[in-house]
């Protein structure tokens, strides 16, 4: 019987998967998504600008590692979470 081989998840691994969560907390207090917990729609204006700047955060340590493609979509999600926020009435 042969075993896999599993590799340990890099830095990196782990910080796409938060990149990911902290988009979907964003989408929720952008109140664009219902949230997760209460099934409602309950923006949040405050709380949607710090998930959007982590996120942003998040994908500028990320991008170095990405190809090309990979690396355009993280950039329109930082910019339509960015825009999204500004047309909600984000300042």
């Amino acid at each position: 019987m042969s075993e896999e081989t599993r590799e340990a998840p890099t830095v990196f691994d782990h910080i796409a998967v938060l990149l990911d969560q902290m988009a979907g907390v964003a989408w929720q207090k952008l109140g664009l998504q219902p949230d997760m917990v209460t099934g409602k729609i309950e923006p949040d204006l405050d709380q949607a600008r710090v998930a959007i700047d982590v996120v942003s955060f998040l994908s500028n340590k990320l991008e170095p590692q990405l190809d090309e493609d990979d690396r355009r979509q993280i950039q329109s999600l930082v910019r339509d979470l960015k825009i999204n926020f500004v047309q909600k009435g984000g300042a």
